[in-house]
């Protein structure tokens, strides 16, 4: 072995101490850390020959690399709809690294690891109150998620036609409905060969509404004649947390035949409070739905999970079945996860949602999702109370969407917004609604305060001092 290498394994755990130190001096620091920064540095050209140890590295990334890291999982950090990760999260991702599983097999002699990532799918369904006719596992992020859910629907509509896309590839023109999609259904829809365009828009409801409106979209189904299409509805759209009618959607399909697919990768969650379960109200009739862990349920990045119906588990195979390994055996009879998602290699990523789920329960999570709502809440109306803001919509959960108030101001809301995200003391996002310039702030993180709100309203006033509106 390496003399280096033996001598990291002869001091792991002090090389494990120093590391968590590292690591709760960030924590403990995260509301004074700035959400953003201009620190940059040259990267290194040429390997070190010999090599530093554990320590050795460890103490090169504090003095170089760790500045340019931001406080993204902290208090104030309201772009991307970004959680921060609970103490329990970080215990359970630092024991997936230890632990270092690749998760697949439910009854493997490598491991089953995989029962984890199967009780915890199944505690996620009871946190979400959806039936165990679905099944699910872990993925990166809602882009793999929206990737996974969208790959069966496309091997579902080959065999209306009595096709086999993902042997033969895609024969047929593949019809895809859908009112305000995110850029990672899009996105998904490029990498399956559909096509990043070849999508119907549906029209949205009038009155500042991005949720679908039924009757164009029933015209729109009526108008195929009875050909099956592939639906791509909205529980929380980026910019305004709107949601489409699921019980309405749920009729049609009762009446027409069709891939049923949710994007909730945050607004999900609003099934586990009282005050907002309605909005996915009548969603369990859908065939697949993504969910994002890394935002709302405050793990870290990266972890999301799809969820599809067992009854499309031959077409999910058809998809993903890893078939050029023989040794595996029947995918019907050996579960294994590596023929129902698109990664070979996967590490235990349930580890950190189980973790979190067993320390705060659905009490614990209901919580953090009506405080965000409520700072939302409180953060609207702290804007609404200044003479230069103005709400873009309104606040329906989560995300406040706003801009500088006057048309003559909207060629300078970029430039405002640059201004307080290089503050460093609050991170917002720019978007483009209803042909205006905007800003787009999410709570989601468990950390957030009045305080914090407080403190980024009293900065939002500086800048407009210095930009002059």
């Amino acid at each position: 072995m390496n003399s280096i290498l033996q001598q990291d394994l002869n001091d792991f755990e002090n090389i494990l101490e120093k590391t968590k130190q590292q690591g709760i001096d960030f924590l403990n620091n995260l509301e004074n850390l700035p959400t953003s920064n201009n620190y940059s540095i040259e990267p290194k050209k040429e390997l070190n020959e010999l090599g530093l140890g554990s320590l050795g590295a460890l103490a090169e990334f504090k003095q170089r690399l760790s500045p340019l890291l931001v406080s993204s999982p902290g208090p104030r950090y309201w772009g991307f709809v970004t959680g921060g990760s609970t103490p329990a999260s970080v215990a359970g991702d630092w024991l997936a690294s230890v632990y270092d599983q690749n998760t697949q097999s439910v009854t493997s002699q490598g491991g089953n690891s995989a029962l984890i990532e199967f009780e915890t799918i199944n505690l996620l369904l009871q946190l979400l109150e959806l039936p165990d006719s679905f099944m699910g596992g872990f993925v990166t992020s809602a882009t793999m998620s929206n990737f996974t859910s969208l790959g069966v629907a496309r091997q579902w509509f080959g065999k209306q036609f009595g096709k086999d896309f993902a042997k033969n590839g895609i024969s047929e023109t593949i019809t895809i409905l859908t009112a305000t999609p995110h850029s990672s259904s899009v996105k998904s829809l490029s990498m399956l060969g559909i096509g990043s365009q070849n999508y119907t828009v549906v029209k949205t409801i009038e009155g500042n509404r991005e949720a679908m409106d039924l009757v164009d979209l029933e015209e729109k189904i009526k108008a195929l004649n009875g050909k099956p299409f592939i639906l791509i509805s909205s529980a929380g759209t980026v910019n305004t947390a709107d949601f489409d009618d699921f019980k309405a959607i749920s009729k049609l399909k009762e009446q027409y035949n069709f891939w049923w697919h949710i994007d909730g990768a945050f607004g999900g969650f609003a099934a586990v409070s009282e005050k907002y379960k309605h909005l996915v109200e009548g969603w369990e009739g859908a065939d697949s739905i993504t969910i994002d862990c890394h935002k709302w349920l405050n793990v870290p990045y990266e972890s999301a999970f799809y969820l599809v119906k067992k009854e499309h588990i031959n077409l999910q195979i058809e998809t993903f079945q890893n078939s050029n390994a023989p040794y595996l055996g029947n995918p019907l009879e050996n579960f294994n996860y590596l023929n129902v998602v698109p990664e070979n290699s996967r590490r235990l990523r349930a580890l950190p949602v189980w973790f979190s789920l067993m320390a705060y329960g659905k009490e614990g999570f209901c919580d953090i999702i009506e405080k965000s709502t409520l700072l939302a809440l409180h953060f609207g109306n702290a804007l609404i109370e200044q003479e230069h803001f103005e709400l873009l919509a309104p606040i329906r959960l989560n995300n406040v969407c706003f801009t500088l108030k006057g048309n003559e101001n909207q060629d300078k809301v970029n430039d405002f917004l640059i201004k307080l995200n290089d503050t460093g003391k609050v991170f917002m996002t720019p978007t483009f609604y209803q042909n205006k310039k905007g800003i787009r702030a999410s709570f989601v993180n468990w950390r957030t305060t009045e305080n914090d709100i407080k403190m980024v309203i009293e900065e939002m006033k500086k800048i407009i001092l210095d930009i002059q509106i």
